[in-house]
């Protein structure tokens, strides 16, 4: 892949992939959908935003070689530009998470305009990008208001459990405070319900409760329990490239058609 920036005349999307709540599948949704959206000729970038660094090992960034990343340019050590990579997949490039990220939230609080240090960061934005997908801490701290601050919307992973309502309102909420002080245009572009179980009922039955609450916002294609999305990680690799042919990696080739169809009607 060549390292020479595309020249895209509009601003890019910038998306944050959000939910308070842990292990609903955001990590696993940030880098295999924008995998995906990039498999559509889309360039895309990943701000990896969880200290955990989670997106950055499942796209295959060797930790030892993440010398500067989201850390860096919250704090204005460095620029975006200096802090991107490219990736194994063509059109995808990253953000990494460094070790010091876990101590920003700390750091930050000194610092002027604390909330807006990821929005000041992409102005100018990068316009060689068409996506550009934030994977959030599962928090509701400093470094996720730094995402929804700068995102224009928000993609919400939701786990197909009994508390998956519960957990997203508060969420809900935070979007609702957001959009009246710091970022007014930010929406929620989009739910996905993601460990969905056929054989399981209460999966079913939640899928029901979040499509009542959300209406159209929820998206048609589910990602169902797949073993293959989980072993992908460990190999340091998208589950479209471990294995196309899974049903995980199918469901978020569908999704990313989606997302695109969604975000075309939009742009009309």
């Amino acid at each position: 892949m060549s390292d020479a920036p595309i020249i895209i005349d509009q601003q890019p999307r910038i998306i944050a992939v959000a939910n308070q709540k842990g292990g609903v599948g955001k990590t696993t949704t940030a880098v295999n959908l924008a995998t995906a959206i990039a498999a559509c000729h889309k360039r895309v970038l990943v701000i990896d935003l969880d200290p955990q660094g989670n997106a950055s090992t499942g796209l295959g960034i060797d930790a030892r070689s993440r010398n500067v990343g989201t850390y860096h340019v919250l704090i204005g050590e460095a620029p975006l530009e200096a802090a991107i990579k490219p990736t194994m997949v063509p059109g995808l490039s990253i953000v990494t998470s460094t070790v010091d990220l876990s101590g920003a939230e700390i750091e930050m609080v000194d610092l002027p305009r604390r909330e807006f240090r990821l929005r000041e960061a992409l102005r100018p934005p990068p316009r060689q990008f068409d996506y550009i997908l934030v994977d959030c801490p599962p928090s509701l701290g400093l470094l996720n208001l730094n995402a929804l601050v700068a995102a224009d919307a928000l993609l919400v992973p939701l786990q197909c459990e009994f508390y998956a309502l519960e957990g997203v309102s508060h969420l809900v909420r935070t979007v609702d405070r957001i959009r009246k002080s710091l970022n007014p245009q930010l929406e929620i572009q989009g739910v996905v319900l993601t460990m969905f179980d056929k054989r399981n009922r209460l999966s079913g039955l939640v899928a029901e409760d979040v499509r009542g609450y959300f209406g159209e916002k929820v998206y048609n294609t589910v990602i169902p329990r797949n073993v293959r999305v989980s072993e992908a990680p460990s190999h340091g690799k998208p589950v479209l490239l471990y294995d196309l042919e899974s049903a995980g990696a199918q469901a978020y080739i569908h999704l990313a058609s989606e997302m695109l169809k969604r975000e075309r009607a939009l742009a009309a």
